[in-house]
C-alpha cells in the first residue's frame, strides 16, 4: 500500500503505530481494573468479574482459563494462590471478557448517532532525527463517524484487523499526507 513506512525509525524517529495508540485509548475508555492481578485485591476483582454470570464463566473458559470450581473457590477464599501461568490466564481472560462486554457501549459512544468523535493525531517524535531528514509535521484533528470495525477488531484483540480498519476508515481521511501519521506519539479521542 502506498504511503506505508517500510523502515520506520531508521534516522531516529520515535513513535508507535496509530492503531496501537487507538487501542491504548480504547483500553483507557474500557476502565479495566487498575490494581495488578498479582495483588489480592486485583485478583479478587478479576475473579468476581469472570465468575459473576454464566456468560462470563463461558467467556473465561474460551479465553483459556480452565480451572475447576474447587480451585476457583480456593483462590477466592485465599486458601491457595494461582500460579504465574494461571495469573496470566486470568488477566488475559479478564481483558477479553471486559472488551467484549464494553464493545457495544463504546461503539455507540464513539459513533454518537452519526455525529462521530473528534480524533487528535499527535505527530511522531523527531527530536533525534538529523535536520536534513526531518519532515514538517503538524498536529491534526479529524472527526471519525464510523467506529464499528475499529471497536470490533479491538474487542477481538485482532491487531491486523485493527490496523486495517484504522488505516482504511480513519487515516486515509487525512488526505494525501495520511502516511505521515501512520506512526504517532499519541492519538486522543474527545469521547
Amino acid at each position: 500500500m502506498p504511503e506505508r513506512n517500510i523502515d520506520f525509525g531508521r534516522f531516529g524517529a520515535r513513535g508507535l503505530k496509530g492503531h496501537e495508540a487507538a487501542a491504548r485509548q480504547l483500553d483507557a475508555l474500557a476502565n479495566f481494573v487498575s490494581t495488578p492481578v498479582t495483588q489480592r485485591r486485583g485478583l479478587l476483582a478479576r475473579l468476581h468479574y469472570l465468575t459473576r454470570t454464566e456468560h462470563a464463566r463461558e467467556a473465561a473458559r474460551e479465553a483459556g482459563l480452565s480451572v475447576t470450581a474447587r480451585t476457583l473457590n480456593a483462590w477466592l477464599n485465599g486458601e491457595r494462590n494461582p500460579s504465574k501461568k494461571n495469573l496470566r490466564a486470568i488477566e488475559t481472560a479478564y481483558r477479553a471478557v471486559r472488551r467484549h462486554n464494553v464493545a457495544r457501549y463504546l461503539t455507540a459512544r464513539l459513533n454518537r448517532e452519526g455525529r462521530g468523535t473528534r480524533v487528535e493525531f499527535h505527530p511522531l517524535n523527531q527530536s533525534q532525527v538529523p535536520r536534513p531528514h526531518q519532515r514538517a509535521l503538524s498536529f491534526r484533528t479529524l472527526n471519525v463517524r464510523h467506529w464499528d470495525r475499529i471497536v470490533e477488531a479491538w474487542a477481538r484483540d485482532d491487531d491486523d484487523a485493527l490496523d486495517d480498519a484504522w488505516v482504511n476508515d480513519v487515516a486515509v481521511d487525512l488526505g494525501s499526507e495520511w502516511g505521515q501519521y501512520e506512526y504517532v506519539t499519541n492519538v486522543g479521542f474527545a469521547a
